[in-house]
């Protein structure tokens, strides 16, 4: 059979995200900084589009220089007269030295922000090496210290072996473990550590006193303290409750990790794109807006592309491009804080209790709840609350926060997942030290607040908030007996 080409027609539908429909989709997910900065480049790379704001600040600085005065003053003139018995030599010899010379500060020059002009905090790193140039050893001695000093990690424990340092540096594992032992000397005290009993001998040693009872619990019975079972460490050292607690102390005193203090962790700002205000028993919903730029066009283009216009045709094309870009920019823009302030609205009509009341009153919530208050799609409220921030009488949450699973309770209506959280919180903060809360016990207590929970959530829950088990959790009463 033989193949020919034939051509068809067909009739077919698709569904095609346009360029200007993708642009609206990332504008609508952007959070306000960064919604800020997209505004900026767009400014620049678009000659149609300028910062509205921006003109009426100069516009109103130029009224304000054109203000004619309001009243003259005549010119005052100053004389003064000299005696002729006046002390020019004492005079000189007080006022001929150098003085501080004040420099006025030109409100409109751009100076560094205030965390720029901080003095920059040293690094572990930076902070060793500086003590290892000090310490008196020989340049190949400083190298394997050099060595040591870049294998610590950010708790400064050394997490490469002698024998890789050793062999990374040519030289033999006893003059890696000499300098080792130096650079286990520096500051802080517990660095260049290669577990946490070492870390904690070193910092035995370092103390002021000397305490034999203390480097015998580090070295032998660690696992004592580990699992706090401090009758245990009684018994096995057999000394009396009174030296035993002054030893723990001194050991619960000292910091497991040493490189932490010199973390160069940067501070997140946050910057709430809502902010939650109440008036009167209202709350009002406010988008935040400052130092966004106003867009608008230029007036110079549109009259560009008048009817008497001599534009060329290829320029003419480039900006009916221009122009249709920066209108649709605008309206995804606008379109975008339109929905915010929908869903921040809708959010706070659903948690009006928590606004008031606090966590333990935050009722469970889906995305699902909000898409059909506001008539939306799932998806469009769950770019919206992307990174985004709101600022409420309780403090500044991710919007993500509100929207919860919910806990059946025993009565009533179900409770969300962290209102629980905040229970079981509160639980253990409240709890007696020396004889804390099992998990079950969390459960009975949970269900006298007409809260339903399975002791397995409650493990989950405690987990995910950094609470320890109940073992670990109680605390030695030096008080009782420990024989």
């Amino acid at each position: 059979m033989a193949l020919e080409l034939k051509q068809q027609m067909k009739l077919s539908q698709q569904l095609i995200i346009t360029p200007q429909l993708q642009q609206a989709i990332k504008l609508l997910q952007l959070s306000r900084l960064e919604l800020v900065e997209t505004i900026r480049e767009e400014l620049e790379t678009n000659p149609v589009l300028e910062d509205g704001q921006e003109e009426t600040a100069e516009r109103e600085e130029g009224e304000i220089e054109a203000e004619p005065a309001q009243e003259t003053y005549a010119e005052v003139e100053i004389t003064e007269k000299v005696r002729e018995d006046f002390d020019w030599e004492a005079y000189l010899e007080e006022y001929n030295t150098s003085t501080p010379v004040l420099v006025e500060r030109d409100p409109g020059q751009d100076y560094p922000s205030y965390e720029q002009r901080l003095t920059h905090k040293p690094s572990l790193e930076d902070h060793l090496i500086w003590q290892l140039r000090l310490s008196g050893l020989d340049d190949d001695e400083k190298e394997i210290g050099a060595a040591v000093i870049g294998n610590l990690n950010r708790d400064g424990y050394l997490v490469a072996t002698i024998e890789e340092i050793a062999e990374m540096t040519a030289v033999t594992p006893e003059q890696v473990e000499k300098v080792l032992r130096k650079v286990q000397t520096f500051d802080p005290p517990g660095v260049a550590a290669r577990d946490l009993r070492e870390c904690l001998l070193i910092q035995a040693h370092n103390l002021p006193l000397p305490n034999g009872l203390v480097i015998d619990i580090i070295e032998n019975h660690l696992h004592f303290l580990e699992n706090r079972n401090y009758q245990g460490l009684v018994r096995a050292l057999k000394k009396s409750q009174e030296e035993v607690k002054e030893a723990v102390d001194i050991i619960l005193g000292m910091d497991p990790r040493p490189g932490s203090a010199y973390t160069e962790d940067d501070v997140q700002y946050i910057s709430p794109d809502v902010f939650v205000i109440r008036v009167d028993d209202e709350f009002v919903v406010l988008l935040n807006e400052d130092g966004m730029p106003k867009l608008k066009v230029n007036p110079y283009y549109k009259e560009a592309l008048g009817r008497n216009s001599d534009v060329s045709g290829d320029t003419k094309e480039y900006i009916q491009s221009k122009l249709r870009s920066a209108a649709w920019l605008i309206k995804s823009i606008h379109q975008r804080q339109r929905t915010l302030y929908k869903v921040a609205q809708s959010i706070v009509n659903f948690q009006r209790d928590f606004l008031e009341r606090g966590v333990s009153h935050l009722k469970p919530m889906v995305l699902r709840d909000v898409a059909e208050d506001v008539g939306m799609h799932e998806s469009t409220i769950s770019r919206v609350t992307t990174n985004k921030y709101m600022h409420t009488p309780q403090g500044i949450f991710e919007l993500k926060y509100f929207f919860n699973s919910s806990i059946n309770s025993v009565v009533g209506d179900a409770v969300a997942s962290e209102s629980v959280k905040e229970q079981i919180r509160r639980i253990v903060r409240e709890e007696d030290p020396g004889k804390p809360y099992s998990d079950q016990e969390i459960v009975d207590l949970l269900k006298r607040d007409n809260i339903r929970i399975a002791r397995r959530t409650v493990a989950k829950y405690r987990e995910m908030l950094g609470i320890l088990p109940s073992h670990k959790r109680k605390q030695l009463l030096w008080g009782e007996n420990g024989g």
